[in-house]
């Protein structure tokens, strides 16, 4: 019997993943990063290398929605208020940026005998930094919100818009093509409008009724495959029109930023963008020509030497000039060197458009991805140098982003408890962030003015995602035991350095809190106990200073009993309950339990 054949696409998935596995590990282990692995496993995997594939493009194809999901990701941690805060990074920063690297790269292709249309493809294109590669840099190195990592995204983000126009302009440059009729031109910006308008509000006003209906469902596999209806749906729309998914899904993101289901549409999107961007990369390295780099290595190694230094060189007066400080500004420079993957988008459509050939096009491939390699070998020696500058005392710590100055609270449930430890703290100015799994609750402490979100406290992924790694103080408020232990053990081991504060449901639940190590915890009802009986006392008229001793000592047999009850078990301590107390000692030579002057004592 013939054995029945693999599905499609099997062996060459088997082959990325074990190329991916083997090339990552190794580039991490060099300290050149997890991109750089991929970029290798690409190039030897291609078909310039071992020519396990014959082609790149069909993997690259596919890939390009990592890109898409990061761009949504990162969307989801910018709400409006922020991003229309970075306007000037944007629009500012990262227009002069792109002008003038692209105007001083034309000019250079110009000087050495480049055509004037291909030379302006050219030189625009390699002033695209990637995207995906900056942000991917500044994530595994952890420093995506401090100042010069938000500013840097605004530049990027301006050339992922830059690219629209850009497309334009390769379409006006072509040989033999007529202008566009204002006609034509009105209706494509008609288009293109309604488009970014749909996208708006479906978000603004479909999405978060979409999730808050699925999340009763309490079906995780609904919510995952909506996020991702949403991300490449929105994705879809605006490439429908000629604009960049990538910026699509990003404007989705962005309008999702304040919903109540950010963290867990961050966690359920995460294991696919990660997947695919690591796709991305290495469908990026198999277009990589060894032969095209060694016909012509002086070239392509000037040519990277000089991209590299023309848009460090920009980047840094740039950034000085619109204020950053010097350090924050060399960092950009260094991050944002390399050519970008729409630099490939471009190419290809100049190819098409027979603005240059096909061999020109690869030249310039070569040069972005030599770039692309070069960044992280950078930004590895700035490490070094700032390590030697703080060491010789010369550089200072400072405090970059306001996460790191302000101590972080992360608050899981957010009932009666929750919301009550919440007001505790942010009459403080804490920054405190809530998650809870019941949208109903969700939405009145929304009403009230709370900053709540949807999240399952069982779930690594969504702790991570709502900041538990960040956080000082993790304050667990859940009414269920089975739900806080689990998220306690996921704490524990990933995020071994927060304190966690927990609500205690009754005293045996105190005691598995105590062996379980948390950093304090308390029963729900043991101070409105406390509280309570102090009220009856004051109502029976005894005396304040009475009512403090009494509490002082229930307070301390409670913490004995418990003590005892951690060693010898729940029927433990008994007698710190009915030993006699200070009270009835003071007045055992008294018929009455109160002293001769309490006025419900003996009459004098």
């Amino acid at each position: 019997m013939a054995a029945e054949s693999a599905p499609p696409f099997f062996t060459e998935s088997i082959i990325l993943l074990a190329a991916s596995v083997i090339a990552v590990p190794i580039a991490k282990r060099l300290g050149l990063g997890s991109v750089v692995g991929y970029l290798a496993a690409g190039a030897a995997i291609g078909p310039y290398g071992l020519g396990l594939f014959g082609s790149g493009e069909d993997v690259l194809h596919v890939a390009e929605l990592g890109v898409v999901l990061l761009l949504f990701v990162i969307g989801l941690e910018l709400d409006p208020k922020k991003l229309w805060r970075m306007r000037r990074d944007i629009f500012g920063l990262g227009t002069a940026q792109v002008v003038l690297t692209g105007v001083v790269l034309s000019a250079i292709a110009l000087a050495i005998g480049t055509p004037r249309n291909a030379a302006l493809v050219a030189g625009f294109g390699l002033a695209l930094s990637s995207t995906a590669f900056a942000l991917q840099i500044l994530q595994e190195r952890g420093q995506f919100s401090s100042a010069y990592g938000q500013r840097a995204f605004g530049i990027l983000l301006l050339q992922d818009i830059a690219i629209v126009p850009l497309l334009a302009m390769v379409a006006i440059l072509a040989p033999g093509t007529g202008a566009s009729t204002g006609g034509e031109i009105v209706s494509e910006v008609f288009m293109t409008l309604a488009a970014v308008a749909g996208v708006v509000l479906a978000g603004r006003y479909l999405a978060s009724p979409l999730f808050l209906f699925l999340a009763a469902s309490r079906a995780r596999e609904v919510m995952l495959t909506a996020a991702l209806l949403v991300a490449l749906g929105s994705a879809g729309v605006m490439h429908a029109v000629g604009l960049s998914m990538a910026l699509g899904a990003f404007l989705a993101g962005v309008l999702l930023a304040e919903s109540s289901f950010r963290h867990t549409l961050e966690a359920d999107i995460e294991p696919f963008r990660s997947l695919l961007m690591g796709l991305f990369f290495v469908a990026v390295g198999m277009t990589l020509s060894f032969s095209v780099v060694a016909d012509n290595l002086l070239f392509v190694l000037s040519g990277v030497i000089v991209v590299m230094l023309v848009k460090g060189l920009f980047l840094w007066v740039l950034a000085r000039a619109t204020g950053s400080q010097t350090t924050d500004a060399f960092r950009i420079a260094v991050t944002l060197p390399q050519g970008g993957e729409f630099a490939f988008v471009l190419f290809t459509s100049a190819v098409s458009f027979q603005i240059f050939d096909f061999e020109t096009a690869n030249l310039l491939n070569a040069i972005v991805i030599l770039t692309m390699v070069m960044t992280p070998v950078a930004c590895l020696a700035l490490d070094v140098i700032a390590e030697k500058l703080k060491q010789r005392g010369i550089e200072n710590p400072v405090v970059e982003t306001f996460e790191e100055a302000t101590p972080a609270v992360l608050v899981i449930g957010f009932g009666r408890f929750g919301m009550m430890v919440a007001q505790i703290l942010t009459s403080e100015g804490l920054e405190i962030t809530a998650i809870d799994t019941r949208p109903d609750r969700i939405a009145y402490a929304r009403k009230l003015g709370y900053r709540v979100y949807y999240g399952d406290a069982t779930r690594a992924d969504v702790l991570s995602a709502a900041g538990a790694g960040k956080a000082a103080l993790i304050a667990m408020c859940v009414e269920n035991d089975r739900v806080m232990s689990k998220s306690i053990e996921l704490i524990k081991h990933g995020f071994p350095n927060v304190r966690l504060f927990c609500r205690a449901t009754d005293r045996a639940h105190a005691m598995e809190l105590a062996r379980q190590g948390v950093d304090f915890q308390i029963r729900e009802t043991f101070e409105s106990s406390i509280a309570f009986g102090r009220a009856a006392l004051e109502a029976l008229g005894t005396p304040i200073e009475r009512i403090q001793e009494i509490e002082e000592d229930v307070r301390r047999r409670d913490r004995e009993r418990l003590e005892m009850q951690l060693k010898e078990g729940l029927f433990a301590g008994a007698d710190r309950l009915h030993a006699v107390t200070p009270r009835q000692a003071a007045s055992k030579t008294s018929d009455s339990p109160y002293p001769q002057d309490h006025p419900h004592g003996r009459a004098s």
